[in-house]
């Protein structure tokens, strides 16, 4: 035996906002479009990434902290209008289906 295992790595992304460490899939990725951070739930936009929880929570700090700047690596605040908005529905969503027996 080689005593390699079988089992995939899973790929870990820092949260920008709780600066925790996260599997890929539990994290959502965000782009720099236009000046605004725009949420990529599927990946495939193009440009440089950051990763966040999809809770108010963490978006909350992330803009506290001025992280989307930083990881964008763009001068001055950037609009997350939209991706809050991507947030609160993915929370409402995750509330209503915890609700439901």
């Amino acid at each position: 035996m080689s005593g390699r295992t079988h089992a995939r790595a899973c790929p870990e992304r820092t949260c920008v906002g709780c600066r925790e460490r996260a599997a890929k899939g539990e994290l959502l990725r965000t782009v720099l479009i236009e000046g605004a951070c725009v949420p990529d739930p599927r990946g495939t936009l193009p440009g440089r990434g950051a990763s966040v929880h999809p809770t108010l929570v963490c978006l909350d700090q992330a803009v506290r902290r001025r992280a989307f700047p930083r990881a964008f690596k763009s001068p001055g605040p950037l609009d997350t209008a939209e991706l809050r908005r991507y947030v609160e529905q993915a929370e409402e969503h995750r509330h209503d289906r915890q609700a439901t027996p």
